[in-house]
């Protein structure tokens, strides 16, 4: 890799967020992304703000999945520790759950009265289909790195025929492919 490009790959990204803007930032992604914030995650922190490149995001995706709790909880302290550390870890996790937490207590007391509604019903199911729709979107977008790099994506392919097509378990399969994953990674050139 010469000197100008990592220049330019520098360039590309934007600038060094503050502590303000982690938490602001991902104020905005708990408020307008409920239930499916990963790709709006992704969205907000590799498109809009560039705070990340695609791969750095995939990486750190990646990284984050292993980890005890949600996706987008581990991502908000990740992204937040690297720039800005415990402060910026804080301000990320309490922009990601704040508003959530209290729309979702409100929400449950008016659910409490309307949920044998049928047309609630019909909402909740019109939400799930949507928010399937995002995720589609999202794993298509993180596949795009991927493609530049056949150890990444001979593991995804074989996470996604072991689980989604032989219906293996989960982590049995994990503890196959993440050895072999690490192995490949450590012994085959990028």
């Amino acid at each position: 890799m010469t000197t100008e490009t990592i220049l330019s790959d520098k360039d590309a990204l934007g600038a060094t967020p503050t502590t303000r803007e982690l938490f602001i930032g991902f104020l905005s992604l708990g408020l307008i992304g409920f239930g499916g914030v990963l790709p709006l995650a992704r969205r907000m922190i590799v498109e809009q703000r560039r705070w990340l490149d695609p791969e750095q995001f995939t990486e750190m995706l990646g990284l984050c999945q292993f980890l005890p709790g949600g996706n987008i909880i581990n991502l908000a302290v990740a992204i937040g520790m690297q720039f800005r550390g415990l402060a910026g870890a804080l301000a990320s996790l309490l922009g990601l759950i704040a508003a959530p937490s209290a729309i979702v207590i409100g929400l449950g007391v008016v659910y409490q009265h309307f949920q044998h509604d049928a047309q609630i019903q019909h909402l909740f199911a019109g939400l799930a289909a949507a928010a399937s729709g995002l995720l589609i979107s999202m794993a298509l977008k993180m596949l795009l790195p991927l493609l530049k790099k056949p150890v990444p994506l001979m593991i995804a392919s074989l996470f996604f025929l072991a689980i989604a097509l032989l219906r293996l378990p989960l982590l049995p399969t994990m503890l196959v492919l993440a050895p072999l994953s690490v192995l490949l990674t450590w012994k085959l050139p990028s």
